[in-house]
């Protein structure tokens, strides 16, 4: 049985679902899409239940504005001349010229886009778009590299990448290794890109986002909350 249950603390309120399992001990999960479920084993009290939730009210809350952090903030793009693209924490204003020839150069800090007489805005967002997932795909391996060497160690194997865009995360590791990275990242400079992948590979080790993943997290990358607070800043 799942129930949806509001509990209160403080200035802010907590909604989480209920659910009552064959298990023996109470287990609470933020998933990142800001629902949070409680599972506890059959016949448990409620009042003890709630009071448990509360007891970890600042962990809850600390995961859903991790999650909203970690939410892509950057604004719709028009793709018509003179507006600003981002790649590699830099902004590049775009020139759209025609030719025979349809292709995406950066140069002399212009993204210049060249399309076909007639061509709509619609089509220097596809060639953006193809340029941009050309590019993400070979500075997330190049990423991947250089944050591996801290965990090489490990008996895993090192993940494959695989690009998907997401609404509310920048990367997700699966359970069976797989590395998920929202192509949009390429947007943001290189040393966030590393911090999430970072953030991610730590996963290997602490699934969930528990005081000992970020002690580990602490380890291989002490910076961590600047980059990441980098990350927020620069994608808006």
């Amino acid at each position: 049985m799942k129930n949806l249950e509001t509990l209160r603390c403080g200035s802010e309120t907590i909604q989480y679902n209920l659910l009552f399992s064959a298990r023996k001990t109470l287990e609470i999960a933020v998933y990142p899409d800001s629902n949070v479920v409680v599972k506890a084993p059959i016949g448990s009290n409620y009042e003890e239940v709630q009071s448990k939730v509360a007891k970890r009210s600042r962990w809850i809350r600390k995961q859903l504005m991790y999650f909203e952090q970690f939410e892509p903030k950057t604004p719709p793009r028009r793709y018509v001349g003179g507006e600003t693209h981002l790649y590699l924490g830099r902004q590049y204003r775009l020139k759209i010229k025609t030719g025979t020839n349809e292709d995406v150069k950066l140069t002399r800090g212009y993204f210049f886009v060249t399309i076909r007489e007639n061509e709509t805005s619609n089509k220097v967002r596809q060639l953006m778009e193809e340029w941009y997932l050309t590019k993400a795909t070979k500075q997330f391996a190049e990423s991947l590299e250089r944050c591996w060497e801290r965990f090489k160690h490990l008996p895993e194997s090192k993940p494959a990448i695989r690009l998907l865009c997401m609404k509310k995360r920048w990367g997700s590791l699966s359970k069976n290794g797989t590395l998920t990275l929202n192509p949009n990242l390429i947007r943001a400079p290189k040393e966030c890109i590393d911090y999430v992948v970072t953030h991610e590979l730590c996963h290997l080790v602490h699934y969930d986002h528990t005081s000992a993943f970020y002690h580990l997290l602490d380890l291989v990358m002490p910076d961590w909350e600047k980059r990441k607070h980098k990350l927020e800043l620069a994608l808006i």
